[in-house]
């Protein structure tokens, strides 16, 4: 976990992790949410629909620009303040994600900051955006 503090931030820095979206994950998810659409839960209901997996759930992919705020940038002296997402193409189980941040915009006054996240799939093809503002504690 990083620590940064508000002295510590500038406009481009940046911070990246890599994620593989498994079966387990996707359950725990389910188990979190109640969520049972048949795209998420059976293979064989996606298959119908044209993908070779399960399709994971948007907002399981969403959440990791939790883990990219709280964990790595700026990290533990970080409270979200919104999350603005956008989906842009489809994430099946089995595939292994790299989850980027980068700070845009650094206000002092509020003690806020605004990362630009995105979620790329291994053939480095953007899944989910998202522009992310996030307080700093220290």
């Amino acid at each position: 976990m990083n620590h940064y503090t508000l002295s510590e931030l500038h406009v481009g820095l940046s911070a990246e992790f890599s994620y593989e979206v498994t079966p387990e994950k996707m359950a725990l998810f389910f188990e979190l949410t109640g969520d049972d659409s048949p795209i998420h839960m059976d293979a064989d209901y996606a298959a119908q629909r044209g993908y070779e997996n399960r399709v994971m759930y948007g907002m399981l992919g969403a959440s990791l620009f939790s883990t990219l705020a709280g964990v790595y940038l700026p990290g533990e002296h970080c409270l979200l303040h919104s999350v603005e997402c956008k989906f842009a193409k489809p994430v099946l189980v089995g595939e292994t994600l790299t989850v980027r941040g980068e700070i845009t915009e650094i206000n002092e006054t509020f003690r806020e900051i605004t990362i630009k996240g995105i979620i790329f799939n291994a053939e480095g093809k953007k899944v989910t955006r998202a522009i992310i503002k996030a307080g700093i504690a220290q």
